[in-house]
Formats: C-alpha cells, sequence, structure tokens
C-alpha cells in the first residue's frame, strides 16, 4: 500500500528535497504546505497517512498546526516533527501534543523513507536517547498531565514496570530482554498501557512518565 504524505516547510527548497527523496523511495506526496494554516487545510483535503511538519514556520506553526490536526478525530494522520535541533522545547510540546517522532532535517534519504514506512505502520520514531534527552530536558510535574491521566493507578504493577523501562527508551526487544518476557507478551502490555492511558503511541507514554513522576528527568537510564 503506498504511503501518502503531506510536506510542511516554510521553505520550499526544503519540501523539493523532501519530495523528490519520498518520491524516489516509493511515497506518494499529495500536498505541500508553507505555513501551519495551510498544513491544516492540505490534511482536510488530501487525507494522508503522514504529515511532515517543520515546528517553526510563519502564520501558524508547526506545534499548533499539529494540535489542531490531532484533536477531536480518530482518523487523524500521524506527524512527523521536522526540526533544526534536537533539543528544542517546541519539538518536545509537540511531542506532548501527540507527534509520534521527530527528524533532524539533515536526515539521510534511506532514514527519511523509513522514518515515514515506520511512523505509517503504527510505530513511534523514536530514537531512545535523543527523544529521552529531549524530555529530560523539558519535562515538569504538571498538576494537569497528573490529573488527567490519574488512571496511571489502573495499571497493573507490570504494567508500570513496563511504562518506567519504555521511558528509558527501551525497545521492545529490550524490555522483553530484561524483564524475562517474549516480545509478544511485551506488545500487549504496551498496548494496554496505551489504551489504558488513551495515549496514541510510545512518544506520549514517555511524556507521561516523565509528568506524572513515575520517572525523574535526572534519573539514570535503565540500562545503565
Amino acid at each position: 500500500m503506498t504511503v501518502r504524505v503531506v510536506v510542511a516547510d516554510d521553505q520550499a527548497l526544503v519540501r523539493t528535497g523532501f519530495r523528490m527523496i519520498l518520491t524516489a523511495g516509493g511515497v506518494e506526496v499529495v500536498a505541500e504546505a508553507a505555513n501551519g494554516t495551510e498544513a491544516i487545510e492540505a490534511v482536510r483535503r488530501t487525507r494522508p497517512d503522514v504529515v511532515l511538519m517543520d515546528v517553526r514556520m510563519p502564520e501558524l506553526d508547526g506545534l499548533e498546526a499539529t494540535r489542531r490536526i490531532l484533536t477531536g478525530t480518530a482518523e487523524a494522520p500521524r506527524i512527523i516533527i521536522l526540526t533544526t535541533f534536537d533539543l528544542d522545547q517546541y519539538v518536545y510540546a509537540a511531542l506532548a501534543a501527540g507527534a509520534s517522532g521527530f527528524l533532524l532535517k539533515d536526515v539521510t534519504p534511506e532514514h527519511l523513507v523509513a522514518a515515514v514506512r515506520m511512523v505509517q505502520d503504527g510505530d513511534a520514531l523514536l530514537a531512545p536517547s535523543i527523544t529521552r534527552r529531549l524530555v529530560s530536558r523539558f519535562a515538569r510535574r504538571d498538576p494537569q498531565t497528573t490529573t488527567r491521566h490519574r488512571d496511571l493507578a489502573s495499571l497493573t504493577p507490570r504494567e508500570t514496570e513496563v511504562l518506567r523501562l519504555l521511558a528509558g527508551g527501551l525497545s521492545n526487544a529490550e524490555l522483553a530482554a530484561q524483564l524475562h518476557l517474549s516480545e509478544a507478551t511485551v506488545k500487549t502490555h504496551v498496548a494496554r498501557i496505551l489504551g489504558k492511558l488513551q495515549l496514541r503511541d510510545r512518544v506520549q507514554a514517555v511524556v507521561v512518565a516523565y509528568e506524572t513522576g513515575l520517572v525523574s528527568p535526572g534519573a539514570p537510564s535503565p540500562d545503565a
């Protein structure tokens, strides 16, 4: 099945370059947008699978566009944030709003195509070391987040342990090895965590783990 993508970036050269790379990789670019307002309209018009969203754009930035696209619909596309800097508070806010991950703009063509296909398949684009540093730097204990996710208490002890380790950036295979479980069992635990907490993917789970205090920003990683 062909993956359908909207590319949103205020630089025409970036949009053209990404279109060429994606097209060569068998990905269909159904629309381009130069700002967040155009991105929202393009999503409504074309109903893509994935949006590549520049976080900083004129008129309406990528963060607010992400929030609006992901609010109030179960059919929203997966959103990958494009950024020049990995430690960017706007990127963190976009992840918290439901983006499925982020890419640096100097990403290789192979990684770009692979990332689009990965999130279209339902996976989160979670680079453990970078994502963990990003969340550790910007996450703050937020009473609203804690209130919104009081159902953290509804997690079983095993699910809570999985969430804590997941917040450290462990993959399913690493979780399985550390917990002496099969990968299939780990996937089941992760799916139940996302369902109970009403989260889109693993990226939001990491954010919630920090903002509810389950994991502290200065805590060592599980495999340290």
